[in-house]
């Protein structure tokens, strides 16, 4: 095997596997209810699981960059172990609380155990797993970084547009105890997935990493080779967009019944996850084409702003109902929200190389991560507090929802993304990528 030096075989196959196993934390929305219902606990309770899980995906992310730099296989494999056990630690900890309650009580050591399962280990698994494919893809497809980013990240997001009917399908068809039960199998599935992506990963024969002897030629000097100034513009405006997508990401469902379109909930989402892939691979693929990948982020940013002051100046989500023009309008902004979050993710890596170059690329995008990791502390709380505070809840096409606190959610973001344009206009300075190493 170590003979076959193959980009697609040793590159792109071993990033779409590890990444289309662990891009399915996306699916949390799935099961959050079930598991909530199972255990005997709110659904607001059992939602910090999915926020530990980012968190620590983007803490683990910073910390075990230097590891993946070092290396891969021993990154790929702590990947494909700690998030199919925090998988199946998960499983376990429902069945336990399943348990609980049916004795009589709800079992906070259950809540506890999902919190550490899904929320630290699995964290871990998807910071590591995230990490490990992207600077391996960059240097087998060197001439096109974008593109080759764009596919291994695509598949974080493309997992959650083909896991989810595969869930629904098995929470409707495994039965009693089908919401742990689910868990076991995927936790197999995923570890055989992972466990041959891990093996067949490799970097190119002739890649040899750089020593490095001294403290002059670390991160820290390394980003200290251009003005620290861009470097903090990068991972605000990545903080900043990643904010902004989950803050309209989690209430899509809610928005898309505002206006009329609550049958199709399902066929809606699964075009937004095919958009939040499709911006991945073809905003990064485009950068490949441009002098400047920063303006990749301009694009992103102007778009967004557009659409949100159409969407909240023709109070599209509150009078949208069966209005076919302002239908157009949110499904547009949803949509291109979703490219935009993906792109954005796609971007960084290569933007990054095209600054400080490929040496300590792995170390430098996994610090710039942990700007994921609080972004997943507050986009979507800071969201749900808005629609929580504001406006007021109204029964439409029978459910409760409201429409002027999702439209006041539009504000907080639309602000952000002014602040994350700005940022990438005079804060990230133009850097020439032909002569990085």
């Amino acid at each position: 095997m170590k003979n076959i030096q193959n980009k697609w075989l040793r590159g792109a196959i071993p990033a779409l596997l590890l990444h289309c196993s662990i891009g399915t934390v996306y699916c949390w929305s799935i099961f959050s209810q079930e598991i909530a219902n199972y255990i005997g606990f709110s659904k607001s309770a059992v939602e910090w699981a999915f926020s530990f899980a980012i968190f620590f995906l983007g803490m683990s992310a910073a910390f075990l960059g230097s590891l993946v730099e070092k290396n891969i296989h021993k990154s790929s494999l702590i990947a494909t172990i700690t998030f199919t056990l925090g998988m199946a630690g998960t499983g376990f900890f429902i069945w336990y609380g399943g348990q609980s309650l049916a004795s009589g009580s709800p079992s906070k050591l259950a809540l506890i155990g999902i919190y550490i399962s899904y929320g630290l280990i699995m964290g871990i698994g998807l910071g590591s797993g995230y990490l490990s494919p992207v600077k391996t893809l960059m240097l087998w497809f060197k001439d096109k970084k974008g593109l080759a980013t764009g596919l291994a990240v695509a598949g974080f997001g493309a997992a959650k547009a083909i896991a989810s009917p595969i869930m629904q399908w098995m929470l409707k068809n495994l039965g009693s105890g089908g919401i742990y039960k689910m868990f076991y199998i995927l936790a197999a599935v995923y570890f055989l997935m992972m466990f041959i992506g891990h093996l067949i990963l490799a970097k190119p024969e002739g890649w040899i990493e750089p020593q490095k002897k001294s403290k002059e030629e670390g991160i820290i000097a390394t980003l200290k080779t251009k003005p620290i100034a861009s470097y903090i513009g990068i991972w605000l405006m990545f903080y900043i967009n990643i904010t902004c997508g989950l803050a309209i990401i989690s209430q899509e469902k809610q928005i898309i019944k505002c206006i009329g379109l609550g049958s199709f909930i399902g066929i809606i989402s699964m075009i937004s996850a095919l958009f939040n892939a499709g911006g991945r691979i073809g905003f990064s693929a485009w950068a490949d084409k441009m002098k400047d990948r920063n303006t990749i982020y301009k694009m992103i940013f102007i778009i967004s702003i557009a659409l949100s002051a159409v969407v909240y100046f023709t109070n599209g989500i509150a009078n949208g109902n069966n209005n076919i023009i302002l239908i157009i309008f949110v499904l547009a902004l949803n949509f291109m929200i979703n490219a935009g979050y993906g792109g954005g993710f796609s971007n960084v890596p290569t933007l990054l190389s095209d600054h400080y170059g490929m040496g300590n690329i792995s170390a430098i995008h996994g610090i710039t991560l942990s700007a994921w990791a609080f972004a997943g502390l507050s986009g979507n709380q800071i969201a749900n507090l808005i629609v929580e505070k504001t406006g007021s809840f109204v029964e439409l096409n029978g459910t409760t929802v409201n429409p002027t606190g999702y439209q006041n959610v539009l504000i907080f973001t639309g602000i952000l993304y002014v602040v994350a344009l700005m940022l990438s206009v005079f804060l990230v300075k133009k850097t020439d990528p032909q002569k990085q190493a």
